[in-house]
């Protein structure tokens, strides 16, 4: 099953970003039905009780909030182009936790149906870069934090909003942003001689089946 497959099968539910918001919120929602700015420093500060990944924090490696990871399935548009930018490049990583991926699955299900979110989470395991935290942690900043991402993705302003970025900013070298913004500043041409070395050659796989393109001119930027 790969990704072009899923995108057809979920193109027939009418579903848009603030549903999957709301429904992520439902599914993390301590009882009050809320999140708010608090939520970013909290789950922030439990990801410094833990010990962190021996690996250099990279740019290459991102975490897709499972609100992103929803709308990427269900809605497409920003959170579509933000992933395709990352499925297109072999080098780059989506790093993400269990409980991450439950998140998400879990909206898909709700809004969707069990069987094209079953089907998603076994393209989504293929594909992600695993990585284990606390229970207590937040899945998004705990798995960039321990999975040395320094990019995530999110459509929850309680993560993107001025007040959590500075705060993320003292304490973590993670920048979050929505997927608008993320695809502005995300340049896979001036990340590769960083990441890999040598000049940029332009996409490597296709983001719909995660093949390896071949390099006979059909390539496009």
């Amino acid at each position: 099953m790969t990704f072009g497959d899923l995108f057809e099968r979920a193109a027939r539910y009418d579903v848009d970003e603030d549903a999957v918001r709301a429904a992520l919120v439902d599914r993390r929602s301590d009882g009050d039905g809320e999140t708010n700015e608090n939520d970013a420093e909290d789950g922030e500060e439990a990801t410094h009780d833990a010990s962190s990944s021996d690996r250099d924090p990279s740019p290459a490696r991102v975490v897709a909030d499972a609100d992103v990871l929803a709308a990427d399935l269900l809605v497409g548009g920003p959170a579509r182009d933000a992933l395709d930018a990352l499925r297109s490049h072999s080098w780059t990583a989506l790093v993400a936790s269990d409980p991450l991926l439950d998140d998400a699955e879990s909206v898909i299900a709700s809004l969707a149906d069990a069987a094209l979110a079953a089907d998603w989470r076994t393209a989504i395991e293929a594909w992600r870069v695993p990585i284990a935290h606390p229970a207590d942690d937040h899945p998004a900043l705990a798995s960039a934090y321990r999975g040395a991402a320094m990019q995530v993705v999110s459509l929850d302003p309680s993560l993107t909003g001025p007040r959590a970025a500075a705060g993320l900013r003292d304490r973590l070298p993670v920048s979050v942003r929505e997927p608008r913004a993320f695809a502005v500043v995300f340049s896979p041409a001036k990340l590769y001689p960083e990441a890999v070395g040598g000049e940029y050659p332009g996409p490597d796989r296709d983001p719909r089946s995660m093949a390896p393109l071949r390099s006979d001119g059909d390539q496009h930027g």
